[in-house]
């Protein structure tokens, strides 16, 4: 500031600046949260966050064009509940963390990226659980080759085509294994846990909008995971209530390639005049 306009700010200067901001983005961000819990896609992701060094959860909810950040106490299911509303409609991508489960299996997308982690370890492992994870690893390959196909030619019959041995594949492995027996000690559970989330492996094959990995809500996060340990999180409620407005204002706008330092401006601008806030989605 001093070198570009001549112009002084004390820490405590930026920090009101900050603060305004953030009270002037509380309607663009209530109105952001509609638009999501209305979106007909949206993925969704957690992660560690600090209040006065005790342990938070800051969860992010992404569409293709929109960004919402909520910090909470924990991680719990009543949480993204508060997220996506107790009468979400729309299709959620998620891993499989246990929170997410009150969704309708047919409603859920879960991310093939963290099944490729899964098998890549029972992979590691020896005889039966190796060769579990090895065919798992095979056909997850096949999955992501289809996908990208699809991605290139629009082509969802060929997806489905493509996609439809890789199912019972699938099916047949994950029942072998899930059968009761000292071979299958080790991938026994996570077996029986894809069984019963079974629609929601397939979801993209014939949704729009929907992907097969939950990559874009892990891109919506990096930022604020950089963030968290640069500032060690928040001091106080109303600090959180600020960083969840900015950082979704942040991510949004992005999204949008739109310049935030523009948005931001109109919206301080129009807080002072006393104008409607600009919205964000």
């Amino acid at each position: 500031m001093r070198d570009l306009f001549g112009a002084d700010a004390s820490t405590g200067a930026v920090d009101a600046i900050v603060s305004r901001a953030g009270e002037a983005l509380a309607v663009p961000y209530e109105r952001l949260l509609g638009h999501i819990r209305a979106a007909a896609a949206v993925n969704i992701d957690e992660t560690g966050w600090r209040l006065r060094g005790g342990k938070r959860t800051l969860w992010g909810a992404l569409t293709a064009r929109a960004a919402l950040f909520r910090i909470a106490p924990d991680r719990h299911q009543r949480e993204a509940k508060a997220l996506l509303g107790e009468h979400f409609h729309g299709i959620a991508c998620t891993d499989r963390w246990w929170a997410y489960d009150y969704l309708d299996p047919d409603r859920r997308q879960l991310c093939w990226a963290h099944l490729v982690r899964d098998f890549t370890a029972h992979s590691e492992g020896l005889a039966a659980q190796k060769a579990f994870g090895e065919t798992g690893l095979a056909i997850a390959t096949r999955l992501f080759e289809a996908w990208e196909e699809f991605r290139q030619s629009g082509d969802r019959d060929r997806l489905l085509a493509r996609i439809a041995p890789l199912k019972q594949q699938l099916r047949a492995l994950l029942m072998q294994a899930a059968r009761k027996s000292t071979k299958t000690k080790y991938h026994r559970l996570f077996a029986k846990n894809l069984l019963k989330r079974w629609p929601a492996l397939w979801t993209f094959t014939h949704a729009d909008g929907v992907e097969p990995t939950n990559n874009h809500a892990e891109r919506g996060l990096r930022g604020a995971v950089i963030y968290r340990k640069l500032s060690l999180g928040s001091q106080s409620e109303q600090g959180e209530r600020t960083i969840e407005r900015l950082l979704s204002a942040s991510i949004t706008c992005r999204l949008q390639r739109r310049s935030l330092f523009a948005y931001l401006t109109n919206v301080l601008s129009a807080s002072i005049r006393g104008d409607p806030i600009p919205a964000l989605a």
